[in-house]
């Protein structure tokens, strides 16, 4: 009994030191540019929907600046996310603009974002689980929230990747499911258009 109770206290003890390994491991693994762009593929399934809703764009991850995810396909439609803000574009327009002051959860989404497409698994420590794991040159991640307000939005996302993220994989509290594939990413200076540099 003793020893079955020493047992229990050495896995409670050693198990998130096992967790932590992975995370560490897969940190050092993917890249950390100032600029990433590419494209990206998102299948979105909703409740309800028999066809899923299918989107195509490119995005641009810009460190100290924000996120901009322009969609192309099937409708032109650009966001742009910074820490401060939300910025819905429809050509030049400003269709919405939502405020991270006036809206607190506008900045945890910003800040999920910008983690998710850089790959920065310790900023999504803050707010979610994370269990990991490695495999030779790739990795691959499941997300869970740790607050109750964010694991209503969002149940579990799952990410894998190597010097960059391949694949996001969102599903929903609701049971809508969000598949995104990253793709000819490119970085530094020359990976942003002219008319990417000038949104920001």
């Amino acid at each position: 009994m003793k020893r079955r109770s020493r047992l229990s206290v050495l896995l409670i003890a050693v198990l998130p030191l096992l967790g932590a390994v992975p995370v560490a491991k897969i940190q050092s693994m993917v890249a950390k540019p100032k600029i990433l762009c590419g494209r990206f593929d998102q299948t979105k399934q909703l409740v309800g929907l028999k066809r899923p809703v299918i989107s195509s764009g490119r995005f641009c991850v810009v460190v100290e600046k924000g996120v901009l995810w322009r969609t192309m396909q099937p409708f032109p439609n650009t966001l742009r996310l910074t820490r401060d803000e939300i910025v819905q574009l429809q050509g030049e327009r400003v269709a919405l603009r939502l405020d991270a002051k006036l809206e607190p959860t506008v900045r945890m989404i910003n800040s999920v974002l910008f983690a998710l497409l850089a790959g920065d698994l310790g900023q999504l420590e803050k707010l979610f689980e994370v269990d990991g794991s490695v495999d030779k040159n790739s990795w691959s991640v499941v997300l869970k929230a740790r607050e109750p307000a964010l694991a209503k939005a969002v149940g579990a996302i799952a990410l894998d990747g190597a010097e960059y993220v391949k694949n996001i994989t969102i599903n929903e509290a609701s049971g809508d499911r969000t598949s995104i594939v990253f793709s000819a990413i490119q970085t530094g200076d020359g990976a942003m258009t002219v008319d990417e540099a000038a949104l920001f």
